[in-house]
């Protein structure tokens, strides 16, 4: 079989009941932890009240258009915030077993983390940051963690295959996906259920730009070595699946 061939395979949908049969959810293992290791100081930004500019949703799908050139403008922090909860805050929790976030997931399993690279958000010193969704729960705000400096533009440059314009925009949100999450329960079927699940946070992404006043553009091209450098990852119990730029749009 080509290899064309292979992957419209992966597309299809096998029998889920047959497959849940033998994942370790069905055999009683303990569920993969929601959130990682904190490393980092943890930053409580602003409460992100009344932040959008634009509430109708007929207007937002009007609107949303994907933005490649980014005026110099600092994001702001509740601007910053509005954008990490609305693309996988937690607003509830099933036992230990699942979170209830603000975009569907198969199984509420929830695979993704969520790094950014902050080069002009008011009021945050430059770097690479985590946002921890679990203590956006406790706190009632969006907590991030600083794990590392920004990165050069150069390096940027080549985490996202030379997309050169990237690098002009205030914040990149990099997800990185956790397999095991959606392996406990759904095995080798997780990997397109995870596919499915990060297009409904991309459309949420830029949506939420839209409502805010601001442009995104999301990108699946990308150095996955690179990305996966950079952000700390093994690239294979956690690896690089998406990024997306959001900033003040010049056109």
């Amino acid at each position: 079989m080509s290899q064309i061939n292979q992957n419209r395979r992966f597309m299809h949908c096998p029998s889920f009941r047959e497959g849940m049969a033998e994942s370790d959810q069905s055999k009683g293992l303990t569920p993969p932890d929601f959130g990682k290791p904190l490393v980092g100081k943890l930053i409580p930004l602003p409460a992100f009240d009344n932040v959008a500019t634009i509430p109708s949703y007929v207007d937002l799908l009007d609107v949303r258009r994907s933005k490649r050139n980014y005026a110099s403008t600092p994001m702001t922090q509740e601007q910053l915030a509005f954008m990490l909860w609305s693309t996988q805050g937690i607003q509830n929790f099933r036992g230990e077993v699942a979170t209830f976030r603000t975009v569907p997931s198969g199984g509420a399993r929830h695979p993704f983390e969520t790094y950014i690279t902050v080069k002009a958000v008011e009021g945050l010193e430059p770097g690479l940051y985590h946002y921890r969704p679990t203590e956006h729960i406790a706190t009632k705000r969006c907590t991030v963690e600083r794990v590392g400096d920004l990165p050069s533009d150069e390096k940027i440059t080549e985490m996202l295959a030379g997309q050169t314009w990237a690098t002009k925009a205030p914040v990149v949100l990099f997800y990185t996906c956790i397999p095991y999450k959606a392996e406990w329960r759904y095995v080798d079927m997780a990997h397109r259920v995870m596919l499915i699940d990060l297009g409904h946070l991309g459309q949420n992404a830029m949506l939420s730009a839209a409502a805010l006043g601001l442009g995104s553009c999301c990108m699946a091209a990308y150095s996955q070595q690179a990305c996966d450098e950079v952000l700390g990852v093994d690239g294979l119990d956690e690896y690089t699946v998406y990024a997306i730029s959001v900033g003040t749009a010049k056109d």
